[in-house]
């Protein structure tokens, strides 16, 4: 009935310390390459935090995007974004901040359903958010970010010690940056439900993590007189069925969400499915080596 417990038993000696060397490289290589895509490409910023106006919209029939964002573009307000989501008669109209007077952005939503006329059935929804409002948003969900990951670091040094602290905070940075290289590669939108994402990795990797340490810290204990390397690795196998039975049945999770989600919540479970596999990884190939 469990073919990958009987393939990862409890006495299996596969070699994985084996290939740290190998794994560091390419950890390092993923983390050197999401910085440059950061730099050379960047984030798709959603309107969180680069300020915008969101209007979702339903038709009466499903609609030409093509010509609504012809219509859209008439009005000269600037770059925007027409896009299908739930349902085929909805969409998702996204304009840039309106520069002049404090109501330029209700007189551009006004202007915006003047041009769409009766075609529209219902406006589900309008959310408007200024560039001082955006900057402090993603400062606040950078901060948020930077403190989870320190305050896990703090925990694992209280649980374990300083050595193991430092193997965590390494494999939970390259869990984070290649998240976002992942976001700059596929241009997906980078919103505050992504940052949230992002922790949940954080948590989800730190997770596995520790698991594996307290493993490691248990044959330690019992096996003094064997080489580091072969009591990591002991502790790894007796870990890896737990591991990667976890990870299976939350992907299963993901991808359902993924597949039956909708557009709304596509980028948010693409980022967790990711995270999902990188720090499983992560807490195999990287943290344990690292230590």
């Amino acid at each position: 009935m469990f073919p990958i417990v009987r393939l990862f038993k409890l006495g299996s000696e596969i070699e994985l310390i084996g290939f740290r060397r190998i794994t560091v490289i390419l950890s390092a290589l993923l983390v050197l390459g999401s910085i440059a895509l950061y730099a050379l490409v960047g984030l798709n910023l959603g309107v969180d935090f680069k300020g915008g106006i969101k209007v979702a919209v339903r038709f009466s029939e499903e609609p030409s995007l093509a010509d609504v964002r012809s219509k859209v573009e008439a009005l000269n307000l600037g770059p925007v974004s027409v896009q299908n989501f739930d349902k085929p008669t909805d969409a998702l109209i996204i304009l840039p901040v309106q520069e002049g007077s404090d109501n330029s952005n209700q007189l551009a939503v006004t202007a915006l359903k003047d041009a769409l006329g009766s075609d529209v059935a219902e406006y589900l929804s309008t959310e408007a958010v200024g560039p001082t409002v955006s900057g402090e948003l993603f400062r606040a969900g950078m901060m948020a970010t930077a403190l989870a990951l320190l305050s896990i670091a703090l925990y694992v040094a209280f649980r374990f010690e300083w050595r193991f602290a430092l193997g965590a905070l390494v494999a939970l940075s390259h869990d984070v940056i290649t998240t976002i290289g992942l976001f700059c590669l596929l241009q997906l939108e980078f919103n505050l439900a992504t940052v949230a994402a992002v922790l949940a990795i954080a948590g989800y990797s730190i997770n596995d993590t520790v698991v594996v340490f307290d493993r490691v810290r248990e044959e330690i204990r019992k096996y003094r007189e064997k080489p580091v390397d072969q009591i990591f690795n002991l502790a790894l196998n007796r870990t890896l069925a737990r591991t990667v039975v976890t990870s299976v049945t939350t992907l299963l999770a993901l991808i359902a969400l993924l597949a039956f989600g909708g557009p709304v919540i596509r980028d948010f479970s693409i980022a967790l499915i990711w995270g999902v596999v990188i720090g499983t990884y992560s807490s195999i190939f990287l943290a344990t080596p690292m230590l």
